[in-house]
């Protein structure tokens, strides 16, 4: 049996990268799948893929931002497809990065609003949904950045994704007693838009490779694998956790 069937899931940040890799295995193992971008073009080119595939999809393009786009897209869910069971909030910004002294404040806000503040309106507005089902899976995608290593010039990023541990955590103990894990997912090194965008040059690259005790970067359907894992009942025993798919970059000192 696929390890969603008859599940109802929403997946943000779904135009690329791990959002995209998770909506379409999410899709491809039984979930009816609620997916949300800024992008409303690639978002209906993935949904248009799902479909194809059999699978039962619906677009909501929007700002995690904007606290609306989160009533919207679980209303969908539970108008549509009769409810919601896990939440993949996964939409997230480097920021703007550069020494600390330099960061504007509008740049520090943008990233704690659009990688923590959205997190707490996703939890928010989902986590009834939930109960309303006796229990579901909520999941944050963070970062070993600000966790296990510091980077210099990434501070609102580090940050930000640092303090949806701390939000994983205090959602789980709440929660918990009525059915809801809640569980924060850290990549490391990811071959995405976003990762390109910071590292740069294949200089770079090859830096970055060589952190990870694995000397490679992963490729996003690897991260949505592990998602699929805390969305399903396999991780039925795991919550409150900062579980690292970072191919050993956390640990690595070669």
């Amino acid at each position: 049996m696929p390890a969603l069937a008859s599940k109802v899931a929403i997946v943000t940040g779904a135009s690329s990268g791990i959002g995209r890799a998770a909506a379409k295995l999410f899709a491809a193992e039984g979930a009816k799948v609620v997916v949300a971008a800024r992008g409303k073009e690639r978002l209906d080119t993935l949904a248009a893929e799902i479909a194809k595939s059999g699978g039962e999809v619906i677009a909501c393009a929007g700002d995690v931002k904007d606290e609306a786009l989160h009533v919207w897209l679980v209303e969908t869910a539970v108008r549509s497809f009769g409810g919601l069971d896990i939440a993949f909030n996964n939409a997230g910004t480097l920021g703007e990065m550069g020494p600390t002294p330099q960061i504007s404040l509008g740049g520090w806000n943008d990233a704690i609003e659009t990688n923590l503040t959205s997190a707490f309106l996703a939890a928010k507005y989902q986590i009834p949904a939930m109960l309303d089902r006796g229990g579901g899976s909520l999941i944050f995608t963070s970062t070993f950045v600000g966790y296990t290593a510091g980077m210099p010039g990434v501070a609102a990023y580090a940050a930000s994704k640092a303090g949806l541990i701390g939000l994983t955590q205090a959602l789980a103990t709440e929660f918990g007693p009525k059915g809801v894990r809640v569980n924060a997912l850290l990549p490391g090194g990811t071959d995405t838009p976003m990762a390109q965008a910071m590292i740069g040059t294949p200089e770079g690259r090859r830096f970055v490779e060589n952190m990870h005790a694995l000397k490679r970067i992963s490729v996003p359907e690897e991260i949505a694998k592990s998602a699929l894992y805390l969305a399903s009942d396999a991780s039925s025993i795991t919550t409150g956790t900062a579980m690292l798919v970072d191919g050993g970059v956390s640990i690595n000192r070669t």
